[in-house]
């Protein structure tokens, strides 16, 4: 009985997570089938694109600005001990490109993002209003999740984008003014080495990302507990696997992109 105790705990943990893994592949499933079937519904659309999209853009743009500067520093201490300082203007493009810009941008817009949504619509849920929905022949699917699922993964590819070239930026200018690099040359550096898939698979990257992070704060919203408490709980939750499931997602996008 000792020794039972504990693999019950295991085991009745095991299937909850498989259970819970289960609800939300059924959701994301559903969110992807509202996509595309009508009624659409542009106002929703265009105010979630205004609330994830343009508002998040000065979080991503500051924390890219700051990931690039503080990047090539360290890749500038760590080449010189090999004297490869010159390979600072490639490292900083690629590695913001592929890997910092998509997983800062992902993981900033989850903090900001994933817990508006999940505050939002679970005090929706608490005060009823996702019922009154439901009553006016309203699919909450569809007038919720659909939109800002869509918006999200529509505009966090953008965010994506514009923080690589903050980051790069940012890089430049600790470069040039701290590290004594030559303007033109650390620009011509930066465009030789850097390709165009290097960029691609950011914006991919970007794009699952964005998903991700609607759809969690959506599930978890709209599968809220009754009350403050509850709210609270489903706001935290969504934040925390959302970030969870980027990281994940991001090595295995790498693993699928970059192994031969």
């Amino acid at each position: 009985m000792i020794l039972l105790s504990p693999l019950g705990a295991i085991g009745r943990s095991t299937l909850s997570m498989l259970g819970l893994i289960g609800r939300v592949a059924i959701y994301a499933a559903q969110a992807i089938s509202h996509l595309v079937r009508p009624p659409f519904y542009p106002r929703e659309f265009a105010q979630a694109l205004l609330q994830i999209g343009w508002l998040s853009l000065p979080v991503v743009g500051l924390t890219a600005l700051f990931t690039g500067g503080a990047l090539a520093l360290q890749i500038y201490a760590g080449g010189a001990r090999f004297n490869a300082e010159a390979v600072v203007p490639s490292i900083v493009a690629i590695g913001m490109v592929r890997e910092l810009g998509p997983v800062l941008g992902g993981l900033m817009v989850a903090g900001r993002v994933a817990s508006a949504i999940a505050a939002e619509i679970g005090t929706m849920k608490v005060t009823e209003q996702i019922d009154a929905l439901v009553t006016l022949s309203t699919h909450p699917m569809k007038y919720l999740t659909a939109p800002r699922v869509l918006a999200a993964t529509l505009s966090l590819p953008v965010l994506v984008a514009v923080g690589d070239v903050i980051g790069i930026f940012g890089g430049y200018l600790v470069g040039t003014s701290r590290l004594g690099f030559n303007p033109a040359t650390y620009l011509d550096n930066t465009v030789d080495f850097l390709e165009l898939w290097d960029v691609l698979s950011g914006l991919v990257k970007g794009a699952v990302f964005g998903f991700i992070v609607a759809l969690m704060g959506c599930y978890h919203g709209m599968n809220s507990g009754r009350g403050a408490r509850g709210v609270g709980r489903a706001t935290t939750n969504a934040v925390v696997s959302a970030s969870i499931l980027i990281l994940a997602s991001n090595y295995l996008l790498t693993e699928l992109f970059f192994t031969a």
